[in-house]
């Protein structure tokens, strides 16, 4: 059955939109709609030795760089924009290269957060209950290092993650880690 003008326009309109929807969708998760463009890079731990940029390490009177807007529209997307957030505000943490073969601790967690990127909840999936030292540090580092990107395309998010904690303190999230030897 042959489509009349008004279906082929209303088609063609709708193929369109869809179309530009798409690539808005495409843009990096990284960069805020309103930033330029930017190679996405990962922070890695300082040098042995080396002292962090001024302000680049969270103490007790320092706070993490003012929320940004994650375009993420699932959860899954918008876990590596929390990957990334947790990595800048803990950048002298952060286990540098391929982790050792036995790690001291893994844990999974789930992380919500309100349309404002602050936690509202946090629920261990696979708590390492041998370390609950390490369950505490963890829970205070992600409460430490709000408020995440806000879940603008989302409203609320509930995103899950898994650290991998080596014996020295230094630690990686599965979402950005550079592997194990």
């Amino acid at each position: 059955m042959p489509l009349s003008t008004l279906q082929r326009r209303l088609w063609t309109s709708a193929l369109a939109s869809g179309s530009a929807a798409l690539l808005i969708g495409c843009t990096p998760l990284s960069t805020p709609p309103s930033a330029p463009s930017a190679p996405a890079t990962q922070p890695a731990a300082p040098e042995a030795g080396s002292r962090p940029a001024p302000g680049s390490a969270p103490g007790p009177s320092s706070r993490p760089q003012p929320p940004r807007v994650s375009a993420a529209g699932t959860p899954r997307e918008y876990r590596r924009d929390a990957a990334a957030h947790l990595y800048a505000a803990n950048a002298e943490r952060i286990y540098a290269g391929r982790l050792p073969p036995n790690l001291y601790a893994i844990g999974v967690l789930e992380v919500e957060l309100d349309r404002q990127g602050q936690v509202q909840r946090l629920h261990w999936m696979r708590a390492p209950s041998h370390a609950p030292e390490v369950v505490r540090e963890i829970e205070r580092t992600v409460r430490a290092a709000a408020p995440f990107p806000q879940p603008a395309r989302m409203g609320r998010v509930r995103y899950v993650d898994t650290w991998l904690w080596d014996k020295s303190g230094r630690f990686q999230l599965d979402t950005l880690t550079e592997g194990q030897d």
